[in-house]
């Protein structure tokens, strides 16, 4: 096997890769949340994941390869705030939020092989398909000491997790102040996060779940960390997703992940740069302003693959326009 080197975010160097295990990689790459069509800023991060993992396999690994399917949990605020992104788009297309996620997940894997992406051998896992495991590691979590509870629902106490910023590398009063965007009067530290938000209403929201702490459902950080424990078990090599997950939900998956199991949660940790608009502008569906493979490229009568070439252009780490 030839040496390979990767570029680790937790580390900010470039490292020579070394398996847990000889000849055998387990790899992690955040899925969708499965609320609205990916747009071609997301599929750009699955490109490059794609074209790791080619690298890989063609260096002689065996690569064990985990999706999530976010379908519950996952916010229109990312710090625990606002509406469920699933529970929005039921209201939105007068649709359940189960007809949602498989409409949208089927949607999802047309356009990874629209783009020649390898997902024949990914191992698919949805957070909805995960409650009972999730709601265990809460409970380990609980009797280790780092949760509190609120009238909204189980929080992550961050200050008792001294490693909190070792992915950002950033100052904790600089993340503090991010988090205060979105305040929540009750939480000890603006950066603590939600395992498991309480219903509102019960029998108000489609999705919720009975729990030790009340009827809700988890937080999407801990979906991450239970679902690539769940798939990959020690092998935890490489964690990879967009550039945007680094400061909040890739180092609350750490926080959670460590504390509970007092042992390293992935040794390598590869991000993608953002796809922008003219002008400079991140694209995004919450900001309404992104392209999908359809309408970008499909209707004006061009192949996909256009867009794969044109990808491979741009350093997956640098901004694309």
């Amino acid at each position: 096997m030839e040496k390979i080197y990767l570029y680790n975010t937790l580390s900010r160097e470039t490292e020579e890769f070394k398996p847990i295990k000889k000849g055998e990689i387990g790899l992690y790459t955040c899925g969708p949340t499965v609320y609205n069509f990916a747009h071609i800023g997301n599929l750009r991060t699955y490109l490059f994941e794609d074209i790791l993992k080619r690298v890989l396999l063609y260096n002689g690994y065996e690569v064990k390869h985990v999706m999530n399917i976010t379908d519950v949990g996952h916010l229109t605020g990312d710090m625990d705030m606002g509406e469920d992104k699933l529970e929005a788009g039921a209201k939105r297309e007068g649709k359940t939020a189960q007809e949602i996620a498989e409409f949208y997940t089927k949607a999802f894997k047309k356009d990874l092989s629209r783009l020649n992406i390898k997902q024949a051998d990914i191992i698919w896992l949805k957070a909805t398909e995960t409650i009972r495991e999730q709601i265990i590691m809460i409970k380990i979590l609980e009797k280790k000491g780092y949760i509190y509870k609120t009238s909204d629902g189980v929080y992550f106490d961050t200050a008792k997790f001294k490693a909190y910023t070792k992915l950002s590398h950033l100052n904790i009063d600089t993340l503090r102040e991010g988090a205060r965007v979105e305040k929540n009067q009750e939480k000890r530290n603006p950066t603590d996060f939600a395992l498991w938000k309480f219903s509102e209403k019960p029998g108000v929201r489609q999705q919720e779940w009975e729990s030790p702490w009340g009827i809700g459902f988890p937080g999407w950080h801990l979906e991450c960390s239970v679902m690539s424990a769940l798939g990959l078990g020690e092998q935890l090599d490489i964690h990879c997703g967009g550039i945007d997950h680094i400061n909040v939900h890739h180092t609350n998956e750490i926080a959670q992940s460590e504390a509970a199991t007092g042992k390293p949660f992935f040794n390598y940790w590869l991000h993608g740069a953002f796809l922008n608009i003219a002008g400079g502008k991140k694209m995004a569906k919450s900001e309404d302003n992104f392209l999908t493979l359809e309408n970008a490229f499909i209707k004006k009568g061009m192949d996909p693959l256009v867009f794969r070439f044109a990808a491979l252009q741009t350093h997956y780490r640098k901004p694309m326009e």
